[in-house]
């Protein structure tokens, strides 16, 4: 080979690695972007997968969710969920005021209906029905709603703006039996409490909170007709950090995997 021909070959060989070399630069520039893109996404999967949930949900489902909150986590590695009971009423002031929370479940449709523009759409994830909690023993032989407007018998009863202490009014007006309580609790299991403690005779409770006691109280069925139906409703909360996480434990409620653990409680298909 001439050397001339040699001079031109690695001229044109030198000339074609200078123009290619801003093509490579500029797909070494957008693979480290699209590295860069795809970090928040492997992020946000992982956070997803590691949230820490915070539940507000009614008290009558303390022990249940405890049961509940447990078998999620194991079957959710993890995640994390925290709850904080309290009557329906104190939750919804609570979502209402901002707290941080990502889901919520009540015991009755109407606060989770008014919550609307704080919440996600609401399924409704069991039921429940009332009962009365005597005293242990019964020692004053109740048997019936009737009994309990004896003026001898200490009824506790749940302030009338908590769900348990609505349904109570509700059955109550509607056989026109006129009760006067010692006292109004804020929730069920305040009710329940006075009347383990001796210093009620009876209260008006769910039949899940009842059973609950053993024998430091005795459960009285009040018959279907007589009764009230409690449903309890789930939602996410629109202002949680943690949407996706949030929707699937709403979501989760309604799998036969958690219904089997609220029916196993006591509570009712929704």
């Amino acid at each position: 080979m001439s050397p001339t021909l040699t001079r031109r070959r690695a001229a044109a060989a030198a000339l074609t690695a200078a123009l290619l070399a801003p093509a490579l630069s500029a797909c070494g520039a957008d693979d480290e972007k699209s590295g860069a893109a795809a970090s928040p996404g492997a992020s946000a999967s992982a956070q997803a997968k590691a949230a820490n949930l915070t539940v507000l949900a009614a008290s009558s489902l303390t022990d249940v969710f405890k049961t509940a909150g447990a078998a999620y986590e194991k079957s959710h590695p993890g995640t994390k969920v925290t709850f904080s009971f309290a009557g329906s009423q104190e939750l919804a002031a609570q979502v209402k005021q901002g707290a941080p929370a990502d889901a919520l479940v009540t015991a009755d449709t109407k606060t989770m209906d008014g919550l609307k523009a704080e919440t996600g759409g609401a399924t409704v994830i069991a039921k429940n029905r009332l009962v009365i909690a005597a005293g242990k023993g019964n020692p004053f032989k109740i048997d019936e709603l009737r009994d309990l407007a004896d003026g001898k018998i200490k009824v506790v009863l749940a302030a009338p703006e908590v769900p348990v202490g609505r349904y109570s009014k509700q059955i109550l007006d509607a056989q026109k039996i006129e009760v006067k309580p010692v006292s109004q609790e804020p929730n069920v299991r305040a009710v329940l409490s006075k009347v383990e403690l001796g210093e009620a005779d009876a209260g008006l409770v769910y039949k899940t909170d009842s059973a609950k006691s053993g024998d430091k109280v005795v459960s009285v069925d009040i018959p279907d007709d007589q009764n009230a139906v409690a449903s309890y409703p789930a939602a996410t909360i629109k202002q949680s950090g943690n949407g996706e996480a949030a929707a699937a434990f709403v979501a989760w409620l309604s799998t036969p995997e958690a219904q089997k653990i609220l029916q196993d409680a006591g509570f009712q298909q929704p």
